[in-house]
């Protein structure tokens, strides 16, 4: 702890510095690769959406030993014919949830037979029509939107930086699709508790982004009058200064949504615990990372294609006597400014405003004209 309180002592005051601004590329290439890697995810394995969006039925059999009564009751589903395929998961210590397409009455009691004759104690299943999942799927579309919608106009006004609100939310969706892909690629149901964990994780990668915005707005005041540092180097600071906290706050709040995890996997099996823990899980660790090598970055090179923040790099460049970098957008272009040319010749005794001026004799005659 000592160590780690002096390093973040020494990037406060800017003694120590790690440069997230100026190798911004080779973050923007590992964001990339995670994002194709998600979206690969989604195209080859797609999400396992639940029976809450789907629809279908949903079986609860009484068992004593859960995990390996699991492909009995898989086996007493699919030898009825009725399905072919069913979701079949261990939950809790003495049951096992099983799912299958929409069932007719005698459907569902010829299932519920075949999963006691398997040695279920006892089942019990419930009906989930379609519809119902549509609807939880249109108001998670619709607050989403509206989330986002407000994220803009708080950045906007607070900040007064437009350029801050896209990269927040370039920021945001660059979490989403990391959670989304996560899921896909581990087979975990997409329930309502999955949509409540996404909109959990928005607000929380907001903040982080935030906490660093505010720093970099602090840094950055009054910095066009100023030649000691460039706006990405102000920015960069802000960084660096808010990168411990950032990371102790990541970490206090992902220790105990871990071990959630860990019980809703391990010890229960499924449930809507385990689809929220996962989905906070990734998107806190992905905020964490977006605020830090994706939205400052992002804003860094949104700011310097403009004119005024490309006229301070240069002045600060030509005060430490360094090359400045290259001009970009449209201030790359050069200003002609014409000189007047003066004259090679002025009449004696002329001044600029046309009156004569006393002529001066030489050093050598002053003193003698002085004597007489």
């Amino acid at each position: 702890m000592p160590r780690l309180s002096t390093l973040a002592n020494r990037l406060y005051r800017g003694e120590a510095s790690i440069d997230f601004v100026g190798r911004r590329n080779t973050w923007y290439a590992v964001s990339a690769l995670i994002v194709v890697v998600a979206l690969a995810a989604l195209v080859f394995r797609g999400l396992n959406f639940g029976v809450e969006f789907e629809g279908g039925v949903e079986f609860r059999a009484q068992v004593a030993q859960p995990t390996e009564s699991v492909d009995d009751m898989r086996a007493a589903v699919t030898g009825t014919g009725l399905e072919d395929n069913p979701t079949v998961v261990s939950s809790g210590d003495d049951t096992v949830r099983i799912q299958t397409e929409t069932l007719g009455t005698a459907e569902i009691d010829e299932v519920r037979t075949a999963l006691e004759s398997a040695g279920a104690t006892a089942v019990s299943s419930d009906f989930v029509g379609p519809s119902w999942g549509q609807q939880v799927a249109n108001r998670a579309f619709i607050g989403l939107g509206v989330f986002l919608v407000l994220v803009v106009l708080f950045i906007g006004i607070y900040f007064r930086e437009w350029k801050m609100s896209i990269s927040a939310i370039v920021a945001l969706a660059h979490d989403v699709l990391i959670t989304v892909g996560v899921y896909a690629w581990s087979g975990f149901e997409v329930t309502p508790a999955t949509v409540t964990g996404l909109l959990t994780i928005l607000g929380y990668s907001l903040y982080d982004t935030v906490v660093v915005f505010d720093k970099v707005r602090e840094n950055t005041r009054g910095l066009a009058g100023s030649n000691r540092r460039t706006y990405a180097e102000s920015a960069n600071l802000a960084v660096n200064q808010t990168l411990v906290r950032s990371i102790n706050t990541s970490v206090a709040a992902l220790l105990p949504v871990a071990a959630i995890l860990w019980v809703g996997v391990a010890q229960l099996g499924s449930g809507p615990l385990k689809d929220l823990a996962l989905a906070l899980f990734v998107g806190m660790a992905a905020g964490t990372y977006s605020s830090i090598f994706i939205a400052t970055p992002l804003l860094v090179q949104l700011k310097d294609r403009e004119p005024g923040v490309q006229e301070q790099s240069r002045r600060v460049h030509s005060r430490r006597g360094d090359a400045p970098p290259p001009l970009v957008g449209a201030a790359a272009e050069p200003e002609v400014v014409t000189v007047p040319a003066r004259s090679a010749s002025r009449p004696m005794g002329s001044g600029s405003a046309g009156r004569s001026q006393p002529q001066r004799q030489p050093r050598s005659q002053r003193g003698k004209g002085g004597r007489r």
